[in-house]
């Protein structure tokens, strides 16, 4: 859940802020006034009452907190959503909801929210990827040591290194951006037949996919490969920012000294201490995705037409594993664009071992060739 304590230390502030109860209201309400809109579209409900409907839904105030408490019973809130907009809509709500299971807006405001807390967390996956370009290009020459199972080995670049988290990122960012834009509308009725709006159905779900600018697609509500999609998708992009906060933390070193955040953490007791902070949260946030992911995954097995408890598990998990990657994006983002890189200290640990006196080898030429390819 959205934490004002946590979230700016995680850095999912503003990831959150697309994914509080407000955002899922809204995202509930906008399906509602769509869907109206394409029944509409198609003479299934008169215009006249996707009219009134979308004016009551701008005028109506939800509590989200009652609206929670009102989900209880049927066990979504999608069903006393339906009810106060039929309220609110007086006659025309007659035309609130047609041929729609609770699941089809559920499942596509869900969709709709991915989108919009998914270009938070693409914006900051593509800054801490430029940053990283950027280092890698001021030091594309700049030897250090590499090491290998914790120990010294042979001479690189500090440019190659971080050419390394820039195509790891930019990898996880391209995947990430497919797999959200690929998401589509939900929209299949009672038990994904569209029966309730037969002959115009599918005709229906094509333009509400439009008027949400999402992918129209069959009903998906028992088939979730979408959904272990994103939870890779997203687990993956977790673990390309976990690696270079990673190397932060361990090149910041006391003993190492090759690599310095531009503002620090301080210690509550040790006042000589300056702590990576970003990449140690970025690393902490990007901890939380595989477990977040598995559940998503665990949760693959909807049976029969309509789940029992596998879809009703979703909803909070993809709002965490969101905000768990997006937070890493956003810290390991702070921590690169400010990071100080010290080649004193890369000369000094490099002349520790004589077994690597020597050139780089390629690696100034690996670097163009990783940042030329870059999407």
């Amino acid at each position: 859940m959205t934490s004002a304590l946590f979230d700016p230390l995680f850095g999912a502030d503003r990831v959150a802020a697309r994914l509080d109860d407000a955002s899922w209201v809204a995202a509930l309400v906008a399906v509602e006034v769509a869907l109206s809109r394409a029944a509409a579209e198609h003479g299934v409900v008169p215009a006249a009452d996707a009219d009134r409907i979308e004016a009551a839904a701008a005028s109506l105030r939800i509590d989200p907190a009652a609206l929670g408490r009102a989900a209880v019973e049927g066990g979504n809130p999608v069903i006393p959503l339906v009810r106060m907009l039929r309220s609110a809509a007086g006659e025309a709500g007659r035309s609130v909801h047609p041929g729609a299971t609770s699941q089809d807006v559920m499942d596509t405001a869900a969709v709709l929210l991915v989108g919009w807390a998914g270009e938070v967390v693409l914006e900051d996956l593509r800054g801490a990827a430029d940053a990283a370009a950027r280092l890698a290009r001021e030091h594309r020459d700049t030897p250090m040591i590499a090491r290998t199972l914790g120990q010294q080995a042979l001479p690189t670049t500090f440019g190659l290194v971080a050419a390394g988290w820039c195509v790891g990122l930019d990898r996880a960012r391209v995947r990430l951006a497919e797999v959200i834009g690929a998401l589509p509308v939900q929209f299949g009725g009672a038990a994904g037949t569209l029966a309730a709006l037969h002959p115009h159905g599918p005709a229906v779900a094509a333009s509400l996919a439009r008027a949400l600018r999402l992918a129209d697609a069959a009903p998906w509500h028992t088939e979730r490969t979408r959904i272990g999609e994103l939870a890779g998708a997203l687990a993956v992009a977790a673990g390309a920012c976990a690696k270079p906060a990673t190397d932060v933390v361990l090149l910041s070193g006391t003993e190492l000294g090759e690599v310095s955040e531009a503002a620090p953490g301080d210690s509550s007791s040790m006042p000589h201490k300056r702590n990576p902070i970003a990449a140690v949260t970025a690393r902490a946030a990007a901890r939380r995705a595989p477990g977040l992911a598995a559940v998503l995954l665990a949760a693959a097995d909807h049976e029969h037409q309509r789940a029992a408890g596998p879809w009703h598990a979703e909803w909070q998990t993809i709002a965490e594993l969101l905000r768990a990657t997006g937070g890493a994006g956003a810290r390991l983002r702070a921590s690169l664009e400010g990071l100080g890189v010290h080649p004193d200290r890369m000369a000094a640990n490099l002349a520790l071992t004589a077994e690597a006196d020597g050139p780089p080898g390629h690696a100034g030429e690996l670097v163009d060739r990783l940042l030329a390819q870059r999407p």
